[in-house]
């Protein structure tokens, strides 16, 4: 099920029109902010087509407070090409963006792309090789068991689980550390060193991880 939410009635029923003609999708349309958050708490999207400009509130505080408590994909919709940045940089955690005007077929191939690369199952092998077995805390790469501690598991299972997606270390931060302890930022790049050697040591001739220069990091799968 995908979320639109979108003030204007004939652009939403244009995305839901092709979401369902060309995708088979079922989506659901929302014409303001508020709410939003609840309604994603108590339904469970796939993932939400989210506008910038809603009355009630605005695009930009939801996915802020989506974030804060789930990973579903937010695909933002803005005519502010001059905010793709701010849109796309890491206090928000978008997965893509779409500027108006777009074209329909556009918004179903991107739909599609960001739920392909995130719906990423337990136990599911990634194209990488990579294992993650989210009920037993273990994982293994290209057959390799990786000895990970809770929280380098933690930190591969959320880059892992959005292939190609930046993560800042905030976000990261808040994944590892459930209980939202106040620790530097800079115990991130530890952790990811860490992990980094022990994805060296099963695979030499690889680098699955990829520090993004001023944002964060991301997988590689």
């Amino acid at each position: 099920m995908v979320l639109i939410v979108e003030d204007e009635p004939k652009i939403a029923k244009l995305l839901a029109d092709y979401l369902h003609q060309q995708a088979d999708y079922r989506t659901v349309h929302l014409d303001r902010g508020d709410g939003v958050v609840d309604w994603v708490r108590e339904n469970q999207p796939d993932l939400v087509l989210l506008d910038l400009m809603l009355p009630g509130m605005s695009g930009v505080d939801i996915c802020k407070q989506l974030r804060a408590e789930s990973m579903v994909p937010i695909i933002m919709i803005t005519a502010r090409v001059e905010e793709i940045d701010r849109l796309l940089g890491l206090e928000l955690g978008a997965d893509d963006y779409i500027c108006k005007p777009f074209s329909p077929r556009e918004v179903v191939a991107r739909v599609r792309a960001v739920l392909r690369r995130t719906r990423v199952a337990a136990g599911q092998r990634l194209p990488s090789g990579l294992i993650m077995d989210r009920e037993n805390f273990s994982a293994s790469l290209e057959g390799k068991p990786l000895a990970l501690t809770p929280v380098e598991f933690s930190l591969l299972n959320t880059l892992s689980s959005h292939p190609g997606r930046v993560f800042s270390r905030d976000q990261l931060m808040n994944e590892m550390y459930s209980d939202y302890r106040v620790v530097s930022d800079r115990a991130v790049d530890t952790h990811v060193k860490n992990l980094r050697r022990k994805l060296s040591d099963a695979a030499p001739d690889r680098d699955l991880l990829e520090s993004v220069y001023g944002l964060g990091y991301r997988y590689i799968g």
